[in-house]
């Protein structure tokens, strides 16, 4: 049991290590796309058919990386209900950076006061969207160390993406995962079969301190992803295979071995395209492929293609999409959920599309299941590694609860508001003139909040942030402040008049609006 050193943790190695409980944390407004595509002047379809993006969860200046860490951090130890001094690592993984010295996970650690838990071990770790990758590994890493002394770990990968007017704004988003991390996990990785691929490039790099917005090389960007997963799952393979020799099986490891297969999820098309370049991967691969029947029906043509001439070849991809339509609404289609829905979250968007799959299926279709993990991160550095679903599915098994945790992921995120366009351009306006203003005191409404939602109250002089919680019930009581603000005047918080700050027009809850599918 987490909290106290097992007497035989000298001589052994902690079983089953992985993700014992998941908890996601996105904003509670979004910008429908179908709008967006109308006040931005596009063609329709450009996001909603050509990204496969319907809705894009923003933060207003109420809200930045501190608050969206402390919600889904307390709300993943409220719902489990476990206790601070239980946690012994806490991990951040973000490239949402406010502060050059101070770490998140400091921060973080005001949660941790009540319980008296200061022996926490952990920082940041930050390299664009593969943070929360990094921040897992280390987790893991550390259960199964003799530096383990019995604890959880804590992981949380948060982020929130946004970019200049532009081709590029439609791809944002926001969110936090937080994921508990032990022995005799629900959710376990698999050891020894880790592919990485890590790089130097200048895909999307954020090199501008004074600004959120990234400088991307999109076509790069795509190579980048595209031959970094060639390269991972060649590496996966060979890795799995080597391990599949040594219990006496010879075959070969293919795309129909993984159960579910998730990605990091810039937008939804890309996941699409990378679902079809694994069985491209596959074909390449296969000494004798059937190109008369089957899966590989008709691909004939492709079999001497050279993976790094195919990165924008529209043949090859158009015919390797249609070839793995369905075993791309079998194993991924279900994880774009919140990616669809909500955007690109940076560090933890592989995570919630996970925190997908497990919202959408049932504990009986998860038991059992080798889940893929694609992540990668601009720059770049990427990992495929794979989770082992555990094989009990009973009425109150530790998977039936962690599916149960998050079957209200639809219902939460149908609950958000609907904000027009307009209103999501003042606010990244807002945004972008405030971006390290002190003093400061934001200027967003705190009432549509959701419940239990940590939110800034204001940045003092010295760049100080001091936090509050929304009610946790509709009725209740505030929770306490963190760092509780002190007694002042007025004008100590008027912003520094070099710098003028826009307002943004009050917000009206939008009307139903009708929301595309697109193409997943």
């Amino acid at each position: 049991m987490p909290g106290s050193l097992p007497a035989t943790a000298e001589a052994s190695w902690p079983k089953d290590v992985g993700i014992v409980s998941l908890e996601i944390y996105f904003p509670s407004q979004y910008v429908d796309q179908v709008e967006l595509e109308k006040f931005d002047g596009v063609d329709a379809g450009k996001y909603t058919i050509g990204l496969g993006q319907s809705k894009m969860g923003f933060c207003s200046d109420r809200e930045d990386i501190n608050s969206l860490c402390l919600t889904v951090v307390q709300r993943l130890m409220e719902r489990n209900n476990i206790s601070y001094d239980c946690i012994g690592r806490l991990e951040v993984g973000t490239e949402t950076i406010i502060d050059k010295s101070k770490s998140v996970k400091t921060v973080l650690m005001q949660l941790f006061e009540d319980s008296g838990n200061t022996d926490v071990e952990g920082i940041d770790t930050t390299n664009a969207c593969y943070g929360g990758t990094a921040a897992l590994f280390n987790a893991v890493n550390w259960v199964e160390s003799s530096s383990w002394d019995g604890r959880y770990a804590l992981v949380v990968a948060g982020d929130i993406a946004v970019y200049a007017t532009g081709s590029a704004r439609p791809t944002g988003g926001a969110g936090a995962v937080a994921m508990l991390v032990g022995p005799n996990a629900t959710l376990i990785l698999e050891r020894g079969v880790r592919g990485t691929h890590m790089q130097h490039a200048y895909d999307f790099y954020k090199p501008d301190m004074v600004s959120e917005y990234p400088v991307v090389d999109g076509k790069l960007s795509i190579q980048c992803y595209l031959g970094a997963l060639d390269r991972c799952y060649s590496t996966y393979r060979s890795k799995i295979h080597a391990q599949w020799q040594k219990e006496g099986n010879e075959e070969p490891f293919t795309l129909n071995d993984f159960g579910y297969m998730i990605f990091h999820s810039p937008y939804c098309k890309l996941v699409q395209k990378s679902l079809a370049r694994l069985l491209l991967n596959d074909f390449i691969g296969d000494p004798n492929p059937n190109t008369e029947s089957g899966v590989y029906g008709g691909l004939d043509s492709f079999r001497h293609v050279k993976l790094e001439d195919t990165y924008f070849d529209r043949d090859v991809e158009k015919a390797f999409m249609k070839a793995s339509a369905e075993l791309f609404n079998e194993k991924t289609k279900a994880s774009l959920l919140v990616s669809n829905q909500n955007g690109n979250m940076y560090t933890p968007s592989v995570y919630g599309c996970l925190a997908s799959v497990l919202a959408l299926y049932s504990p009986q279709q998860l038991a059992g299941q080798r889940i893929g993990v694609f992540s990668y991160g601009s720059g770049f550095a990427a990992t495929l590694y794979s989770i082992k679903v555990t094989q009990d599915a009973t009425p109150g098994s530790s998977l039936d609860k962690l599916t149960s945790s998050l079957c209200d992921l639809k219902a939460r995120l149908d609950s958000r508001r609907s904000v027009a366009p307009s209103i999501f351009a003042e606010n990244m306006k807002l945004r972008q003139h405030t971006h390290h203003l002190a003093s400061y005191i934001p200027q967003g409404s705190v009432d549509n909040l959701f419940p239990g939602t940590w939110y800034l109250v204001r940045v003092d002089e010295k760049h100080r942030r001091y936090y509050a919680r929304s009610s946790v019930l509709d009725d209740g009581p505030l929770e306490a402040v963190l760092e509780p603000v002190r007694s002042s005047t007025a004008s100590e918080h008027i912003p520094s008049p070099a710098k003028k700050v826009p307002r943004i027009p009050a917000a009206t809850e939008a009307g139903p609006v009708a929301v595309s599918n697109g193409e997943h």
